[in-house]
């Protein structure tokens, strides 16, 4: 009877047996599923997967070669710094540290961990990931950048997962780990492991202790928001975490967890040093890649063949003269020293320091709109804080600080980012650029003062008014349209029209000045009087010609310099006059090759004849006057006493001071000024002959010293057109004349101290070359 009842029950319960048959079909079929997902994704049905072979291969990835025109290599195009280690170089501890924060069965899967991926879903992610290091190695290698589409990061995940069985087929345990600590960025520059230990600790990372090894294996989870040096609570809070993972796995005692887990950090921080030698060259590295890079874009649309300048092997071979580098970096460095100690001292005990003529509350804007263009304020916003919350972060101070020094690197205790940001506002700011006109090679390109703090370039990529750099094109136009000469006279009476009446730094107007004397001692009116003959239009179409591709406005105002231009325009335009007219654009490549020596670029010139030769030299004429009478006279106090031809230029409120000054062989310009337009030095100190002049003497002084290799010597002359004097016929005006028949200045209208070196001397205040644009 029993047997019958029970007989009877299997028959009346099928859905317990479908149930069971339920269960294995979709058990099976999800199986089948991810199998079949699997195998498509290794087939490229998700999209092309990477090649794993290329993975760390030397042959694959070929950094780039920058070589100057002597032959030296000085810098490369590599897709990543880095101090790579072997596996027997991590110690123990660390690797421990890496297997209990973040991949505890490593040993015992092949790339995916069923049972880490099972636990991440049950708990939802709450006792860790699913990812294995294999797959964080996938990761890091070809996803680099999470997509925050969650069907593409599935899509991802899948690839990962592939790569990750690829890579545990073709590498040992031991390998991968490697590659994974090699790769990964520890922010700050430190890309690798060793490259963290010393930047974090001043160590190599066989010498780091379990605590400090636990710190770096933490931020392998997110370096930035577990930095040690940004935030050292959440830095110490999970090192502790790893730590107790470490404890739980029998990697330490209880013992050594009580001693590490109340350990301070022990942060040592000192960056380490740019790949790019003093930090210099990153700013024609920065115009080269740029130039290179859409070369290389049209190259492909014409011949189907791409190159990449990180990955190729290229050969790169340069204008820039490794020697001539140097000495317009250390020109700029020699003067900048002196001079960024007395700005600072200019600007003690000032409410609006480093600026002037604003408000308190504008200066405090300046200051915000720094702080949003930072890193961390992007990260911070990213985090979900508000503006408030934002600036109380930016104000907060902190127990490390980086600043800049001309000494190096400065780190302060008990400051704020915000401080860090109006201390940087003080810095002043140069850019030097220095060409031979003969056939348009640069041979100097110094775009600021530092590319680790300052990413910006003061040749080619800003653009500041010119001053009275811009006066010799507006003499040129006359020249070339009037046919007037070096002793052509104009009224040095008030000028004004439609409202605008330049006034001269002098203060003295009246009677007349020949063409020599008015460049030489940069006189304003005479150069609006120059531009309302011509016109506008006629000098802004010769600029153009000169090589000029900034926006010039069209009005009277720019014969004083009004205009926002380059230095790599401005030199390459006073080039022209060195060359007899011809105008050759500035070129910072010789050729490029591919690794196999076929020359994928070479050099072709871009030139184009705009003046005459006689209104060229003319112009050389009129410049020499500028040095040898006018407001570039300092140079030969720097000991330069060669044929040399020039300008100065100041501009409103002393914000930019230029000097431009030309040789037979070498035009070089220079550029002062502060990153902020509102920041500067009061008064006469601004002016180009005191801020800019100096660096290019020290900068000439060092190339004449070399000037048999280099090709500039003492002795070079501008070459003079035959029978030019005739046609000038200046005989009756040779030199130059005194003021005295123009009105006198009064000894006393400034006092001046002669023992002060620092004070203006008197030919300073007789021909300032401080270009007031003003309306009357």
């Amino acid at each position: 009877m029993a047997r019958k009842n029970q007989k009877k029950n299997k028959k009346r319960n099928p859905w317990v047996w479908r149930l069971i048959a339920l269960f294995w079909i979709l058990l099976l079929a999800g199986i089948a599923s991810v199998a079949f997902l699997l195998y498509g994704t290794s087939q490229g049905m998700l999209g092309r997967l990477p090649d794993v072979e290329q993975l760390e291969n030397p042959e694959i990835n070929i950094a780039s070669e920058i070589y100057s025109s002597d032959g030296k290599l000085i810098d490369k195009y590599e897709k990543e710094k880095r101090i790579p280690i072997t596996f027997d170089q991590l110690p123990d501890h660390l690797v421990q540290a890496l297997y209990a924060r973040e991949d505890e069965r490593y040993d015992k899967h092949s790339g995916i961990d069923g049972q880490s991926i099972l636990r991440a879903v049950s708990t939802l992610g709450e006792d860790g990931g699913g990812s294995t290091i294999t797959q964080q190695l996938a990761k890091q290698l070809f996803t680099k950048v999470p997509s925050s589409n969650k069907l593409d990061r599935v899509k991802q995940k899948l690839k990962e997962w592939v790569v990750a069985v690829q890579l545990e087929k073709r590498y040992t345990k031991e390998e991968i780990i490697t590659m994974y600590l090699n790769k990964f960025d520890f922010i700050y520059r430190a890309n690798g492991i060793e490259a963290a230990a010393r930047t974090y600790f001043q160590k190599d990372v066989s010498n780091l202790t379990v605590p400090e090894s636990a710190v770096l294996i933490s931020m392998l989870k997110n370096p930035v928001y577990y930095n040690p040096v940004r935030h050292p609570e959440r830095s110490r809070h999970q090192r502790n975490v790893v730590l107790s993972q470490m404890l739980k796995l029998g990697y330490i005692d209880a013992a050594e967890f009580d001693q590490f887990k109340n350990e301070d950090l022990g942060i040592n921080f000192q960056m380490l040093n740019s790949s790019i030698k003093e930090s210099y060259s990153a700013y024609f590295k920065y115009t080269l890649r740029k130039e290179l890079e859409k070369y290389f874009e049209d190259y492909y649309q014409q011949h189907g063949v791409q190159y990449d300048l990180y990955r190729d092997g290229l050969k790169i071979y340069t204008t820039i003269d490794s020697r001539m580098q140097k000495m317009g970096e250390e020109a700029i460095k020699k003067h900048l020293v002196g001079l960024q100690k007395r700005f600072f001292q200019t600007q003690k005990g000032r409410a609006t320091a480093p600026f002037y003529n604003i408000s308190r509350s504008k200066a405090n804007e300046i200051f915000e709109r720094a702080a949003k263009n930072t890193l961390l304020y992007q990260q911070l916003k990213a985090d979900g804080l508000n503006e408030e919350q934002i600036m109380e972060e930016f104000n907060k101070p902190r127990d490390s600080v980086q600043y800049f020094t001309w000494e190096g690197r400065e780190w302060q205790k008990n400051v704020s980012i915000m401080d860090s940001i109006k201390y940087h506002k003080h810095i002043i700011q140069a850019g030097l650029m220095s060409m031979d006109p003969r056939d348009g090679t640069i041979k100097a390109w110094v775009g600021g003062i530092n590319w680790d703090y300052f990413k910006y370039d003061h040749v080619k990529q800003a653009r500041r008014q010119v001053g009275s750099t811009f006066k010799p094109f507006v003499y040129a136009t006359a020249i070339q349209q009037m046919n007037y000469t070096p002793c052509h006279k104009v009224s040095n009476e008030r000028f004004s029209s439609g409202g605008w009446s330049p006034r001269n730094a002098s203060g003295r107007y009246g009677g007349y000045l020949t063409l020599r004397q008015g460049l030489a001692h940069s006189v304003n009116t005479i150069s609006a009087r120059l531009i309302s003959q011509s016109g506008p239009e006629a000098v802004i179409q010769l600029a153009q010609d000169l090589g000029v591709k900034s926006e010039i406005p069209s009005n009277l105002t720019i014969a004083l310099g009004s205009a926002d231009l380059t230095l790599y325009e401005m030199v390459g335009a006073y080039s022209a006059f060195a060359n007899k007219g011809i105008y050759i654009q500035p070129e910072i490549v010789i050729s490029v090759e591919d690794k196999n020596g076929k020359i994928l670029k070479d050099y072709e010139p871009i030139t184009r004849e705009v003046l005459s030769e006689d209104v060229a030299y003319t112009m050389i004429d009129l410049m020499k006057g500028v040095i040898d009478q006018g407001t570039g006279g300092g140079i030969r106090r720097y000991g330069v006493n060669s044929e040399v031809a020039g300008k100065t230029g100041t501009t409103n409120e002393g914000s930019d001071s230029w000097f431009i000054g030309l040789t037979p062989h070498l035009v070089t310009g220079v550029w002062v000024g502060n990153e902020d337009r509102a920041a500067h030095f009061p008064g006469w100190q601004s002016q180009g002959a005191k801020m800019a002049l100096p660096i290019w003497a020290y900068y000439m002084s060092d190339v004449y010293k070399q000037g048999n290799d280099l090709d500039v010597h003492t002795k070079d002359e501008f070459i003079k057109p035959k029978g030019i004097d005739d046609r000038w016929d200046c005989n009756s005006l040779q030199g130059f004349h005194n003021f005295g028949n123009v009105g006198s200045m009064e000894d006393n209208r400034v006092g001046i101290d002669s023992n002060n070196e620092n004070q203006p001397d008197v030919n300073d205040l007789l021909s300032s070359d401080n270009d007031t644009i003003s309306f009357e």
